[in-house]
């Protein structure tokens, strides 16, 4: 029987080895959002919770900024704004290739304890041009 922890052990090790490269993986895409990114992100998020139309458009293209209106960005306020103003905690999840835009993943928490959203965040060029919250 003693034969078998050997092998029990490399096995261990292998999983230990696997776990620490998920996690320092894990460090890396969070170091991967630029804190300019970060900072048009939190802005947008502020001027949802405040219902300011203008502040959430001026990081955009003008494709996002004629493609959103106030009435969108009332809905989301309405459903979104207390419970940003209660508090919230933004964990950068990494970031995508799509269409040309790189798109930044954040897990939104919200101190309300309730269910968490994703936002999704595109930028081309510097420019937003696109922005879901799920």
């Amino acid at each position: 029987m003693s034969h078998f922890f050997p092998d029990r052990g490399f096995r261990v090790g292998r999983l230990i080895l696997v776990i620490s490269l998920v996690l320092a993986g894990g460090r890396t895409a969070l170091a991967q959002t630029p804190d300019s990114i970060e900072a048009s992100m939190k802005k947008m998020l502020a001027a949802i919770q405040s219902n300011s139309y203008d502040d959430f458009v001026a990081s955009g293209d003008a494709a996002f900024k004629s493609g959103m209106s106030k009435q969108m960005l009332d809905g989301v306020s309405t459903q979104l704004g207390p419970r940003l103003k209660q508090g919230y905690h933004p964990t950068a999840l990494g970031k995508l290739s799509q269409q040309g835009y790189t798109v930044y993943l954040w897990k939104l928490e919200f101190n309300d304890k309730k269910d968490d959203y994703l936002v999704k965040m595109a930028v081309k060029d510097g420019k937003v041009g696109g922005f879901l919250l799920q």
